[in-house]
């Protein structure tokens, strides 16, 4: 995957520009979810545990940091994640764009898994779609517009085991919580949705055994793995204002993995 490229051509000034909050945008969907919507003329907070991939990406979007800035939380932790809303709120102002991406695998059994880590991963990949989401949704509310985003999975719909039956699990109740979100503020013009990713090349795939993605890309109709940026596209249409008709929907990225 190439680095987001900084946006080029003219821009709108940068008080006029939207603000986005990116969880887990230091690295792959994350980060080029943050670069398309940096190209779209966003300004866009990248939010991760990693400080410094974080900040190398949003000084790679806008050397001048007037557009793009990092901001360090544990989106597990609820007061950490509340001090980084409050730090992208008091830079420029509260969100107008919520990606929901940060989250973390732990293959094993559902016969092994222990309850701290099952727990800890449900912090992670669920909890904080909740708590952000509190925190983000009331200001969109208030100024009658706004785009929540929230990662899922093919794992969250079939049960993958690959990831974890606590990561599958997570994700498929980040589906049922974008229906409860998206039934709350439809009437106030935000809208929920959630983009549902199959196998995508990441740089967590670099250290798989190569014989083994050969025979995982060859099981997907469309002969090969999805690409970070096929799947930012698709984010960033969602961010839209041609869009607030779309709400409570679950899309997929599969390759044709999983047709309904």
């Amino acid at each position: 995957m190439g680095a987001p490229r900084p946006s080029t051509g003219p821009v709108r000034p940068t008080a006029d520009r939207k603000v986005a909050l990116v969880t887990g945008a230091a690295r792959g969907i994350g980060a080029a979810i943050a670069g398309e919507l940096h190209r779209r003329g966003l300004r866009v907070a990248l939010l991760d545990q990693d400080r410094n991939g974080a900040r190398a990406l949003a000084k790679t979007l806008d050397p001048q940091g007037d557009s793009a800035m990092a901001v360090h939380a544990d989106v597990g932790d609820p007061e950490e994640t509340r001090r980084a809303v409050r730090a992208v709120s008091s830079a420029w102002r509260s969100p107008d764009v919520l990606v929901n991406n940060a989250a973390r695998t732990a293959p094993g059994s559902v016969w092994d898994v222990e309850l701290d880590e099952w727990d800890a991963l449900m912090a992670t990949n669920l909890r904080s779609v909740l708590v952000l989401t509190r925190l983000c949704a009331p200001a969109m509310r208030e100024r009658g517009w706004g785009r929540v985003v929230n990662l899922a999975s093919l794992a969250g719909q079939q049960g993958g085991l690959v990831a974890g039956p606590h990561y599958a699990a997570a994700k498929a109740g980040v589906l049922v919580l974008t229906k409860v979100f998206a039934q709350e503020l439809a009437p106030h013009g935000v809208t929920v949705n959630a983009v549902a990713p199959a196998a995508v090349q990441t740089p967590v795939m670099d250290e798989l055994p190569a014989e083994a993605l050969r025979r995982a890309a060859e099981r997907i109709p469309v002969g090969r793995f999805g690409r970070p940026e096929e799947v930012a596209a698709l984010v960033g249409h969602l961010t839209g204002d041609d869009t607030g008709y779309i709400t409570g929907a679950t899309l997929d990225v599969n390759g044709g993995l999983f047709m309904r």
